[in-house]
């Protein structure tokens, strides 16, 4: 770790008149977003009233040359939320809800949100097996479809326990200036609510903190999606914390938001914010880099969400005199690299950056309220940072059986305990439920939240994220943190992008690592031997990778995050590796080309790695 990383009690202070100002902003939030009260009607559906009764001419959602006002967007909204309950939906039951980024999927979310029906999420991206697994995991009782995925749905028709009549699609005007015929044999829910009272449902104010508000699914490591519970006192967590102590908008702010809307970071964590401050979300239906900044400007975007990589490919986009032309003062988010943090505000002139950490299953979060490089920020939480084993796979316990705190500017496993303002509501499984709750950590029959992730503490309640348990490997007796060889390795000549991972070598213990990386040169131009001694000399021997994957791509999920599982199923195997791999045989000082030879001679241990 960089030793400037650890926060100093100087730069503390330096941080105090801020930290003043904003305390009514965080005390506010964390009132807001107190779930202990089970009786107080809460939710998404009446924090967009609020919006239409103090904002209502003003734009609740801008997208694509339309611009929607909130007592618009709240008839609009009414009408589905009364549709559907006029149709059987009642509290508690599930809607599948699957569309692209547009206006019609959040007026879709929040009339599901006011009747107290859940809206099920699904990434756009499923298809076949994993989406009927994903749809028949919740039990729905109705599917929602947007025109330009009523193909897909389809494919799996016969896979899921819908019948035809409550299923509805949503036209899409992209679907229709590509030409193509609406679908067969599905209803037109723009049809179907026409005459719908556009009166606000007397069920909002029956919603409660415990009620479920959506089913966002997380990947296995089967890759089979987990549906995890966000209810309504979840989101109001976000919209207090963000919206109030954090992002703090107004309703003069517009936020741009091109991240997929069925991931809690775009749902809960910016559309929170912009419903706290009365603001307008500018909805992008996808992330392009070449053209984010243009339309930052077209949409006179003071604020941008992110995740991801989405900061580093805006990097890799060419210098312009245009980059620091834009109005833009804060960017909220998660996954922001240390290697390009600093250089990121730089180039883009952004001022405050609010990196946060959390999970969609997960009970606490971090916000970076102090603007400090490097840092998800502070939790006002009870949580911890114990020591863990990497080779047990379990955390360390001293002889009276409970868990270790780390020191400041150590590493471990961060737990999140578990109290009546901080519950964790797990997944559909209670299985994979009960087996993410840690016991007797510090007293006896206390709970925690194990994280499942590695963060360092740096002092004064700040932590910095270090990496994912599931990202490490072992090679040589030694722990190898995926994420930390990815940032040297992304800071190497000519290397846009890197993914690092473990494979199996037979005859060897635990795994090799090996690199599938994207170049921004040719590959005959590219100097192995450099890259090999740059890796040298910036990582302990057992942490170079043994074996490189050159890519044109590296697949990545709708937040940006690679995929790994695919990439670690293929290996170094020839027969299953269609792009050129490379790997450092003992002995020698450079990579070199694997051919169907050398892949025989290492798997018949003829090379002592």
């Amino acid at each position: 770790m960089k030793h400037e990383d650890v926060i100093t009690l100087p730069q503390l202070a330096a941080k105090v008149p801020q930290l003043v100002s904003g305390l009514p902003g965080l005390v506010k939030g964390l009132r807001i977003g107190n779930t202990t009260d089970k009786t107080r009607a809460v939710g998404l559906g009446r924090c967009l009233e609020r919006c239409r009764a103090s904002n209502p001419e003003g734009p609740a959602v801008v997208f694509e040359g339309r611009e929607i006002s909130y007592e618009a967007f709240s008839r609009w909204s009414n009408r589905i939320a009364n549709f559907l309950h006029a149709s059987g939906i009642r509290k508690g039951d599930a809607v599948v809800v699957m569309m692209e980024n547009r206006p019609e999927l959040l007026a879709v979310i929040a009339g599901c949100a006011k009747i107290g029906a859940v809206s099920a999420l699904v990434n756009t991206a499923q298809r076949g097996k994993v989406l009927a697994h994903s749809i028949n995991l919740v039990a729905p009782k109705r599917a929602i479809v947007g025109e330009e995925l009523v193909g897909a749905y389809n494919d799996i028709a016969d896979a899921v326990s819908l019948s035809g009549e409550h299923c509805y699609y949503v036209p899409d005007t992209e679907v229709y200036r590509n030409g193509a015929e609406p679908p067969i044999d599905w209803q037109n829910l723009e049809h179907l609510i026409t005459q719908c009272s556009e009166t606000t449902p007397a069920s909002v104010d029956e919603i409660r903190a415990d009620d479920p508000c959506f089913y966002i699914y997380t990947s296995g490591t089967t890759g089979m999606p987990k549906a995890v519970v966000f209810n309504h006192g979840r989101f109001m967590k976000a919209y207090g914390s963000f919206g109030f102590a954090a992002v703090k908008l107004t309703a003069r702010d517009r936020l741009y938001v091109c991240l997929p809307f069925y991931h809690a970071t775009a749902l809960a964590v910016c559309w929170g914010s912009v419903l706290a401050g009365n603001a307008a979300l500018v909805m992008a239906r996808r992330f392009s880099a070449s053209n984010f900044w243009a339309d930052i400007r077209r949409h006179n975007a003071t604020g941008f969400g992110y995740v991801g990589e989405l900061c580093r490919y805006l990097m890799e986009q060419p210098a312009s005199p245009e980059d620091r032309r834009n109005k833009v003062r804060i960017m909220v988010g998660n996954g922001l690299r240390p290697s390009i943090w600093q250089p990121f505000k730089t180039r883009f002139g952004v001022a405050r950056v609010m990196e946060f950490y959390a999970s969609s299953e997960g009970n606490i979060g971090f916000t970076n309220l102090l603007n400090f490089n490097n840092t998800v920020g502070l939790c006002p939480f009870p949580y911890a940072i114990v020591k863990y084993d990497r080779e047990q796979e379990a955390p360390l316990r001293d002889q009276r059986g409970r868990m270790i705190r780390v020191a400041r500017g150590e590493a471990g496993l961060l737990i999140g305990q578990i109290t009546a303002k901080t519950p964790f509501h797990g997944y559909t499984d209670q299985q994979k439920t009960q087996g993410s709750v840690l016991r007797d950590v510090f007293e006896p029959g206390d709970q925690w939240f194990n994280s499942g992730d590695l963060m360092r503490d740096i002092g004064f309640k700040h932590a910095q994220f270090v990496d994912r348990l599931g990202d490490t490997f072992r090679w040589k007796g030694e722990n190898v943190s995926t994420t930390e060889v990815e940032q040297i390795a992304d800071g190497c000549a000519h290397v846009s992008e890197s993914v690092v991972y473990g494979v199996e070598i037979p005859g060897t213990n635990g795994r090799a690592g090996m690199a599938s990386i994207r170049l921004d040169c040719d590959l005959d131009a590219f100097d192995f031997e450099q890259l090999l001694q740059s890796l040298r000399q910036q990582l302990p021997a057992y942490a170079v990778p043994v074996f490189l994957r050159i890519s044109k791509d590296v697949e990545k999920t709708g937040t940006f995050k690679h995929k790994k599982a695919p990439l670690k199923a293929q290996g170094y195997d020839l027969a299953k590796v269609a792009d050129p791999v490379f790997v450092w045989l003992p002995g020698t000082q450079t990579y070199c080309r694997l051919d169907q030879t050398r892949q025989q001679e290492i798997d018949r241990g003829q090379h002592r790695f």
